[in-house]
C-alpha cells in the first residue's frame, strides 16, 4: 500500500498522525478570493517529480495523477514489484478518479481566448480526460492488464477496490493496482460550495470537521491519493509477498430514490449487509468501522441509523478518519482503507477528533475520543456518493 495525504506522505508518518489525532486541514485565503465561501482544504503538498520522471511523462500529468504516482510508487516498492516483473506479468490498474478540472479548465481558457484548437497543445487530451490517472500510471509503470477508471462520486475508490477484487476472484487477473486520487483545486469544490455542503468554520480549520457532533456544519474538501496491490493468495505466497489483509467482502447498493443528493439509511444498510453476506461473516466479527461520516447533518444521521440497524447490540469501534483529513473525495475509500489497514497492523483505533457534543443520532455508537489500543481482526469501510451510490468493503487479518 502507498499513501499521499494531508496527514502524511508515507505510511510511517500517516500512522503516527493517526495515533496522535493530528488534523491536516488548513485555511487557504486564496480559495475565498477565488469565490468560495469555504476556505478550508486538506493540506496536500504537490510532489516534485523532476528527479523521478522524464518530462515526456510529466507533461501529461496534473495534480491528481501526481499524487497517484507517488502513492503507487510506494505501494509497488513495498510489494517488491520491479519494472522487470511488470514487463513479464499482466498487472491491471483500476482507480477511482475523475478528470482533472485544472487541465480541462486550462483547455477551455485557451479555446475561449485563442479560438484555435491547435493552440491547446498535445498534452491537453491526456490532462483533462476522465481516465486521466489510469492512462498516465499504466503508461509510466508499464502495466499490461485491465486498465480502467471508476467514476462513482465519493464512493469511487471504494468501488475500485471491490471491482479489482472481482477481477481476481474471477481468475481474469492475478494482480491489480487499485486506489483513488483527488485534486485539491478550488475549481473542484465549486459545486459543493454552491449547494452549501461545505463547512464555513474558516477561523478554526483543524476543529472544523466534526463528524457526529451536534455543531457539525458541513464537510471539508480534501485530496491526495492511496494505492493498494491486490493479489491472488497463492500467487502472493509463491513470490513471498507480505500480506497485510484479505478482502473478505464487497457490498454495494443504490438508493434508487428520485432525490439525487439525499443519503438514505436503508440503502447504506443494504451495502454493508451485502458485504457481510459476501464475506460469510456476522456483525459481531467486525471490530472496527471506518464510516463515510463526512460531517454533514443528514449524511452522518442516515449512516448512524444504518450502522445501528445492522450491528444492533454488537458495538464495534466506529471512527471517522475524515475528522482529521477532511473529505478526500474520489480518493476517500482507498485512503480510508489504508488508514484502517494501518490501525489493524499496529493494533490501535484512531480517535474521531472534534467530537465535543455527540449528536443524538450517534448515541449507541462506540466512538473513540482518544486513541484506543486494541486488536483489530476485521474492519468494514463504508463510502457513499451523490446519486445514491454506496460501497462497503470488509478486510480481515490472515
Amino acid at each position: 500500500m502507498g499513501i499521499w495525504s494531508c496527514i502524511g506522505q508515507d505510511l510511517q508518518t500517516v500512522t503516527e498522525n493517526l495515533k496522535q489525532g493530528r488534523s491536516g486541514i488548513i485555511f487557504d485565503p486564496e480559495r475565498v478570493k477565488y469565490g468560495l465561501h469555504c476556505g478550508l482544504i486538506g493540506n496536500v503538498p504537490r510532489p516534485n517529480l523532476k528527479p523521478l520522471l522524464e518530462r515526456r511523462f510529466r507533461v501529461n500529468m496534473q495534480e491528481l495523477s501526481e499524487y497517484a504516482y507517488m502513492a503507487s510508487k510506494e505501494a509497488l516498492e513495498m510489494a517488491k514489484i520491479s519494472s522487470d516483473y511488470r514487463k513479464q506479468k499482466d498487472i491491471g490498474i483500476i482507480f477511482g478518479s475523475g478528470c482533472s478540472s485544472v487541465g480541462f479548465d486550462a483547455m477551455c481558457d485557451v479555446m475561449r481566448n485563442e479560438k484555435d484548437s491547435l493552440m491547446v497543445g498535445p498534452s491537453a487530451i491526456f490532462q483533462g480526460d476522465a481516465s486521466h490517472v489510469t492512462m498516465n500510471l499504466a503508461t509510466i509503470f508499464g502495466l499490461r492488464g485491465i486498465n480502467m477508471s471508476v467514476g462513482a462520486a465519493c464512493a469511487s475508490s471504494n468501488h475500485a477496490i471491490g471491482i479489482g477484487t472481482m477481477f481476481i476472484r474471477s481468475g481474469m487477473q492475478e494482480m491489480v493496482l487499485v486506489g483513488g486520487a483527488m485534486e485539491t483545486s478550488p475549481i473542484n469544490a465549486v459545486g459543493e460550495d454552491a449547494i452549501e455542503a461545505l463547512s464555513l468554520n474558516n477561523d478554526k480549520p483543524q476543529q472544523a470537521c466534526r463528524p457526529f457532533d451536534k455543531k457539525r456544519d458541513g464537510l471539508i474538501p480534501s485530496g491526495g491519493a492511496a494505492a493498494l496491490i491486490l493479489e491472488e493468495y497463492e500467487h502472493a505466497i509463491a513470490r513471498g509477498a507480505t500480506i497485510y489483509g484479505e478482502i473478505a467482502g464487497y457490498g454495494f447498493s443504490s438508493n434508487g430514490t428520485e432525490t439525487i443528493a439525499a443519503p438514505d439509511s436503508e440503502s447504506e444498510y443494504r451495502a454493508m449487509a451485502n458485504a457481510l453476506r459476501d464475506a460469510h461473516m456476522k456483525p459481531e466479527q467486525i471490530d472496527l468501522i471506518n464510516p463515510h461520516a463526512a460531517s454533514t447533518q443528514i449524511g452522518d444521521r442516515e449512516e448512524a441509523i444504518a450502522i445501528k440497524k445492522l450491528f444492533g447490540v454488537h458495538h464495534p469501534w466506529v471512527t471517522s478518519t475524515k475528522s482529521m483529513t477532511g473529505h478526500e473525495g474520489w480518493a476517500a475509500g482507498a485512503c480510508e482503507t489504508v488508514y484502517s489497514l494501518l490501525m489493524m497492523q499496529h493494533g490501535f483505533v484512531a480517535p474521531t477528533i472534534n467530537l465535543e457534543h455527540m449528536d443524538e443520532c450517534a448515541e449507541g455508537l462506540r466512538l473513540p475520543r482518544k486513541t484506543e489500543q486494541t486488536t483489530i481482526n476485521a474492519f468494514l469501510n463504508h463510502s457513499t456518493g451523490l446519486g445514491g451510490t454506496s460501497s462497503a468493503l470488509i478486510i480481515k487479518k490472515i
